[in-house]
C-alpha cells in the first residue's frame, strides 16, 4: 500500500474520538470514541460551585483506546503506512503540573484533589479571579487585553491559574508551572521529561493566555505579580516561543509507539483548541463565520492579515494571527450555551419519567428512548407554530455569555409566559434565544468592520436539527451551509497532521484534498425577517435590563 495515512484525534467535553484518515482524499477508515469514565460520574466536580474538572488518566486511556481500536479498525496495512498524529482538544482547560511536566494529580498525594485536575474550559470557578484581571488591565499603559476583546473571561488560562493557587496551598507549593490540555498531549506523546521542553500552541496562548508578539510574548512579570504576588516569577516558568498547528511537536515516543503498536518515525502534531481546528476540517473560507454547533459553541472566522492591520474586535474571544490557519487572523466568539439550553429543557420535561418511580416492568432503556425522543418531538411541533410580537421570548444565557461582551453573571430568562404556553411554544422561545444570540456575535463582526458572507454549520446540532438551522438562516439573514463530516474537528486535527508530516505543504492544501463538502444549505425566509428583527430587539431590551 503506498498511501500514506495519519490519525486525528479530538478531545471534547464528555468524551474522545479519533479517525484514521487517508490523506490523499479524506476518507476515513477506522474511528472509535471513549468516553471519560470519572467525568460520566460526576467525580471532582461541584455544579453548585461552577467546579468542572477532569482527571488525566481519562484522557490517558482514552488515547490509547481510541488509537488501538481505530487501528483495529482499519487493519494492519493500514497501521504501517501512518504517518502522523495530532490532537486538539477543549480551552482553556489548563493543569498544574510539576517540574517534568507531569500533572499533579498523576502524584502521590495528589490522586483525587480537585485543583490538581484538569481545569475544563466550562468551570467558573474563577469569577472573582477575572474580576480581578480586568479591573488591573485598565490600570495599565499597556492594553494586555486589546487582542481578547477587551473583557477577560474566568474560562481562561490566568484566572484559573490565580484561583486555584489561591485556593490550595498544597498546590501552590507543587506547582511549577500551568499547562493547557493541547499542549501537554503532544508532550506526553513524545515522551517529553522536563516542562521547558514544551511545545506551547499559539491557538490557546493568544486567545487564552495573553500572549501577543506585540509585547515579545506573555505580559511582564509585573504584570502580573503587581496583581497578586502568588503569580510573581510564574512566567519564566511558561513559555515565550509559541507555535502553529501545522508544526511537528517531535515524534512519538517508544513507550507510546510500544503502547499503540506503531513505529517513532510517526510525527507528533503541534495541538491547538477543538473549535480552531475543527474549523478548518469544515473548510471554513475568509469572512465565513465556521460555527461549531455542540453543547455551547465555538464562532470562528478567518481574513488575511493584511485586511485586518489595526482592528480589534471588542466584546469577542480574540483575534491572533495564525490560530486557525497560519498566515491569516484567527477570530473566535461563540455562546457559552446553545445545546446546553435545549437539554436542560429536555431534563425539565424528563424529570417525572426519571424520578416518580414507574412500575418495575418499564425497563430503564425504554425511559432513556422516550426522553432521547422530546427535543425531536419538539422541533416539529416548534416548527408548525404561529408566532408574533407577544409571543414566548427568551434569552439564552443559561450558562452566562461568552461573547459578544463575556458576562458569567447573566442568566437565562423566559418571559412573555401564559396560561397558554406550552411546551412547544417555550422550546422554540429557546430555540429563537440561542439564534438571536448567534446574530448579537455576527452584528458585533459587522459593526467593527469585518463582514461575515455566511456561515458553516459544524457539529452535531449542525448535522441533527434542521428546525433551529433554519431558524438560524431565517434570523440572520445569511445562508448556512453545512459540511458533510460528522467529526470536522477529528478531520481537521488530521488535516494538520498531514501538514506536519510535511504531506502538503500548506494546512489549506490538506483542507482542500481531504475535506469533504457541503450537503445542505439553509436559506433564509426573507418573509420572516420584519418579525424576527422586532423580536431581536425585544430580545436585546430584556438583556439591557438585565446588565
Amino acid at each position: 500500500m503506498s498511501r500514506n495515512f495519519v490519525i486525528g484525534v479530538d478531545y471534547g467535553t464528555d468524551s474522545v474520538r479519533s479517525v484514521i484518515v487517508d490523506t490523499v482524499n479524506g476518507q476515513e477508515v477506522g474511528t472509535s470514541v471513549f468516553h471519560y469514565p470519572r467525568w460520566k460520574d460526576g467525580m471532582y466536580c461541584n455544579v453548585s460551585l461552577n467546579q468542572f474538572r477532569q482527571h488525566p488518566l481519562d484522557y490517558i486511556e482514552g488515547l490509547e483506546s481510541v488509537i488501538k481500536n481505530s487501528l483495529a479498525e482499519a487493519g494492519e496495512a493500514v497501521r504501517e503506512n501512518i504517518r502522523a498524529i495530532s490532537i486538539d482538544t477543549t480551552g482553556s482547560t489548563p493543569i498544574a503540573v510539576d517540574e517534568t511536566g507531569t500533572p499533579l494529580s498523576l502524584l502521590p498525594g495528589f490522586e483525587n484533589d480537585p485543583d490538581a485536575m484538569f481545569v475544563l474550559w466550562k468551570d467558573h470557578s474563577s469569577i472573582k479571579e477575572m474580576m480581578e484581571i480586568n479591573g488591573h488591565a485598565k490600570k495599565n499603559q499597556t492594553d494586555y487585553l486589546k487582542y481578547v476583546g477587551g473583557i477577560y473571561s474566568s474560562e481562561w488560562f490566568w484566572s484559573k491559574l490565580l484561583h486555584v493557587l489561591r485556593n490550595n496551598e498544597k498546590i501552590r507549593s507543587a506547582c511549577y508551572s500551568w499547562v493547557e490540555h493541547a499542549d501537554w498531549m503532544p508532550f506526553l506523546l513524545t515522551g517529553g521529561k522536563h516542562i521547558s521542553e514544551m511545545k506551547r500552541n499559539v491557538c490557546t496562548a493568544g486567545h487564552k493566555g495573553l500572549w501577543s508578539q506585540d509585547w515579545n510574548g506573555l505580559p511582564p512579570d509585573d504584570f502580573f505579580s503587581s496583581l497578586d504576588p502568588l503569580l510573581k516569577g510564574f512566567t519564566t516558568r511558561l513559555y515565550k516561543e509559541t507555535f502553529t498547528a501545522d508544526k511537528p511537536a517531535g515524534n512519538l515516543s517508544a513507550e507510546w509507539a510500544e503502547k499503540l503498536g506503531l513505529n517513532t518515525n510517526v510525527v507528533v502534531g503541534i495541538g491547538a483548541m477543538d473549535a480552531h481546528v475543527g474549523a478548518v476540517g469544515g473548510q471554513i473560507e475568509p469572512y465565513y463565520l465556521s460555527k461549531v454547533m455542540g453543547t455551547s459553541t465555538c464562532d470562528m472566522l478567518v481574513a488575511p492579515v493584511s485586511e485586518m492591520q489595526g482592528k480589534f474586535i471588542r466584546g469577542i474571544c480574540g483575534l491572533v494571527d495564525g490560530s486557525v490557519i497560519p498566515g491569516m487572523i484567527g477570530m473566535e466568539a461563540g455562546q457559552s450555551a446553545f445545546g446546553d439550553v435545549y437539554a436542560w429543557f429536555k431534563n425539565l420535561l424528563a424529570w417525572p419519567l426519571r424520578n416518580m418511580g414507574l412500575p418495575s416492568s418499564v425497563p430503564e432503556n425504554s425511559i432513556d428512548e422516550m426522553v432521547e425522543k422530546i427535543i425531536p418531538a419538539l422541533s416539529k411541533q416548534a416548527s408548525q407554530l404561529l408566532f408574533d410580537e407577544d409571543s414566548e421570548l427568551s434569552t439564552d444565557w443559561f450558562n452566562g455569555r461568552r461573547t459578544p461582551d463575556a458576562n458569567p453573571f447573566l442568566k437565562g430568562s423566559i418571559t412573555g409566559l401564559n396560561l397558554g404556553s406550552d411546551a412547544p411554544k417555550i422550546f422554540r422561545s429557546l430555540a429563537e434565544a440561542t439564534c438571536f444570540g448567534a446574530k448579537a456575535i455576527v452584528e458585533r463582526f459587522i459593526e467593527q468592520g469585518v463582514p461575515v458572507k455566511g456561515l458553516i454549520g459544524i457539529g452535531g446540532v449542525a448535522r441533527k436539527s434542521a428546525f433551529i438551522m433554519q431558524m438560524m438562516a431565517d434570523v440572520l439573514g445569511i445562508p448556512i451551509k453545512i459540511n458533510k463530516s460528522e467529526q470536522t474537528s477529528a478531520l481537521g486535527a488530521a488535516m494538520f497532521a498531514a501538514t506536519a508530516a510535511c504531506i502538503y505543504e500548506k494546512v489549506e492544501d490538506a483542507m482542500n484534498a481531504m475535506g469533504q463538502g457541503f450537503d445542505i444549505t439553509y436559506y433564509p425566509d426573507k418573509t420572516k425577517a420584519e418579525m424576527y428583527e422586532k423580536r431581536y430587539k425585544q430580545y436585546l431590551e430584556i438583556g439591557d435590563l438585565k446588565l
